[in-house]
């Protein structure tokens, strides 16, 4: 539903109108989606399980913990945690996010999506 196979140097008119109708349905659905994806929160845990994060669906932090040994940890190390922490904790809320758009839009893929959009700006180049 959301695939189209565009070919760049042979782009047809039913081609721009698919491509702007998939371009409304996912406008309109983010609109009535947007309390929905802001009550998405992701959490974290550094591999030591001293620290503990959770970001929004934006990846702003909103709350970092430290366990009773995380105070043995020398400061390199403590920083190294906090941001591994930190990043779980995003990587869990794209998940969420992509999990939630592919319920939401079936057949569609938001990875897949981004990747075709990536090979897409490097065949430009």
């Amino acid at each position: 539903m959301y695939r189209h196979p565009y070919d760049p140097a042979n782009i047809r008119e039913q081609d721009l109108d698919e491509a702007g109708r998939q371009s409304e349905q996912m406008l309109a659905w983010l609109e009535t989606a947007q309390e929905d994806l802001e009550k998405i929160v992701g959490t974290g845990e550094a591999a030591s399980g001293q620290v503990k994060a959770t970001v929004d669906v934006n990846g702003r932090v909103l709350d970092v913990r430290y366990g009773p040994r995380a105070t043995r940890l020398s400061s390199h190390e403590l920083a190294e945690q906090t941001l591994a922490a930190v990043g779980e904790a995003c990587a869990d809320a794209q998940r969420q996010t992509h999990d939630f758009m592919r319920e939401a839009l079936p057949g569609y893929d938001p990875v897949e999506a981004n990747a075709h959009f990536e090979r897409l700006l490097n065949d430009w180049d």
